[in-house]
């Protein structure tokens, strides 16, 4: 039992690490609009392109984002919730984020590119870009008040 629970901890430790840099909160909240490669990330947040990968690598260690590889292009998302915690901090994202004045420019300047077309080969223009939606609170103590 201490082997299921060990491996569980340091999940939910990491993910908690994840969320308590901003950068990486940008890039989570990003990818609610969808999947994205590195070079629009960099556009978007206005960081260099290590620092952008160091902190997908985080996320990825993290159990919070996915890859896809199409030649030599890095496409990265969401990863579904495997558990419960992760599904609750999924929710807290897309509810409680969404009107920090940072995320709400990144989301204008991620309209902007991915009406362009994005940077990477195979994306196309879109005429409304894709952008998270804000999930409604039901209950009186907010989305994550359970």
């Amino acid at each position: 039992m201490k082997r299921s629970a060990a491996p569980r901890r340091h999940r939910t430790d990491t993910m908690f690490r994840a969320y308590s840099d901003r950068t990486r909160l940008r890039i989570l909240y990003l990818l609610l609009g969808g999947e994205s490669c590195v070079g629009n990330i960099v556009e978007v947040l206005g960081v260099e392109q290590p620092s952008a990968s160091r902190h997908l690598a985080y996320l990825r260690k993290a159990g919070l984002v996915s890859v896809r590889r199409a030649g030599l292009w890095c496409y990265y998302s969401l990863a579904p919730a495997r558990e419960p915690f992760h599904a609750k901090l999924l929710e807290c994202l897309t509810c409680c984020f969404a009107e920090v004045p940072e995320i709400r420019a990144d989301q204008k300047r991620a309209r902007k590119v991915r009406e362009a077309g994005g940077c990477c080969p195979g994306e196309e223009k879109t005429e409304a870009a894709k952008e998270p939606k804000a999930a409604k609170a039901d209950k009186p103590g907010g989305c994550c008040g359970d």
